[in-house]
């Protein structure tokens, strides 16, 4: 049989790489075709796939038409994946939204350009920030849920947008994958006053980067019935992944060896309000489709990243507790525009009527003690 042609944009981001790993496995079935941003770390990544015939690699822009249909021309299943995201997407509202928005636009039109337009999959990637702040007691949701944006959340603005430029494109297979927050080994480097911006109680149902890689690989597959397209679901690992904030944050510096969050943050650095998260009563749906869960325990997946580290990371377990709260954690919260404590500091109202309601609402929050 004819291989596929798949078009992959976003290949050197988190989901794509590893979505483009578990195609390449597969490279007897699929050839590739990817279009990155040219930059000396994409050269590097995709260097060793430079000679191999099962992929083609396209330099450009997700914003230029032209690239865009140079990658869907010829393509059986379109995955798209690429564009700008948190927190790089937070210091660019405009350009996020741009860049989100034109992309969407760019790839509707260049499948629909297709003589075979009706043929084509396209998988459009989404994100659990369509529906906002969905703390206790609405914690639990799904698709069809209202989508409500969390204020300042421009990167969810531009993802709404670029979505409904799929559900209303007319298209015959088109489908939008919301994915929720990523676990990766590399997560312990996200070091950004952004995330002081989740609140302690807040929920969300995550998803492993290689579950993610093999659902965009699986849904490649002969075996999708007619009936999953044109249809919104939600990405998650499943049950053992729908955790609290304060679990997370537990679970990755238990990984670092720095303990416990009370003995590193102050309880209220961190927001009451105004960020996104869920746990889904929908996500098995996409599972029983796409079959992709590898339905490892979170517990032993944190343990994993944890041995993994590079040796200078593990440092951290030696190093006091004071030091790297006074001079780490609480020096990001002090940071200007996204600085939590900075916004108290210069009574930045806005801001914190946002995140935390109101300054009183912020002075109220007290201690670790006082609050549990």
């Amino acid at each position: 049989m004819a291989k596929k042609t798949v078009f992959l944009t976003g290949s050197s981001g988190n989901m794509g790489w590893h979505g483009f790993k578990e195609l390449y496995k597969r490279k007897n079935k699929y050839n590739l075709v990817l279009l990155n941003r040219d930059s000396e770390k994409s050269r590097a990544m995709f260097a060793p796939y430079v000679n191999d015939p099962a992929v083609k690699l396209i330099w450009g822009d997700l914003r230029n038409y032209e690239d865009v249909l140079a990658g869907v021309t010829g393509a059986d299943v379109v995955l798209h994946v690429g564009g700008m995201v948190s927190p790089a997407a937070d210091y660019d509202p405009r350009g996020t939204i741009k860049t989100n928005t034109t992309a969407a636009r760019n790839i509707v039109n260049a499948v629909k350009a297709q003589p075979n337009a009706d043929e084509i999959r396209t998988v459009y990637i989404g994100t659990v920030a369509e529906t906002g702040e969905r703390d206790a007691p609405i914690h639990w949701g799904r698709c069809g849920d209202p989508i409500k944006v969390s204020v300042y959340d421009h990167y969810a603005i531009s993802k709404v947008i670029a979505e409904s430029v799929f559900a209303e494109s007319g298209l015959k297979h088109w489908v939008s994958l919301r994915q929720s927050g990523i676990l990766y080994a590399n997560i312990i480097k996200n070091y950004d006053p952004i995330m002081f911006h989740v609140p302690m109680n807040g929920v969300l149902e995550w998803a492993t980067v290689e579950d993610s890689g093999r659902l965009l690989a699986n849904v490649c597959e002969d075996w999708v019935p007619e009936d999953f397209w044109r249809n919104f679901y939600n990405i998650g690992s499943g049950a053992d992944y729908r955790i609290t904030n304060f679990e997370f944050e537990s679970y990755l510096l238990g990984a670092l060896g720095l303990g416990s969050p009370k003995q590193l943050f102050n309880i209220n650095w961190h927001t009451l309000r105004n960020f996104h998260g869920q746990w889904y009563a929908d996500s098995d749906r996409l599972e029983e489709f796409l079959h992709f869960r590898e339905n490892k325990p979170i517990r032993q997946y944190f343990a994993e990243i944890a041995a993994d580290l590079p040796w200078f990371y593990k440092l951290a377990k030696i190093a006091p507790k004071g030091l790297v709260k006074n001079l780490g954690m609480k020096r990001l919260t002090k940071m200007p525009v996204y600085g939590t404590m900075h916004w108290i500091e210069n009574n930045n109202e806005p801001r914190i009527n946002a995140y935390f309601g109101s300054r009183a609402a912020w002075e109220a929050i007290g201690t670790w003690e006082s609050c549990t």
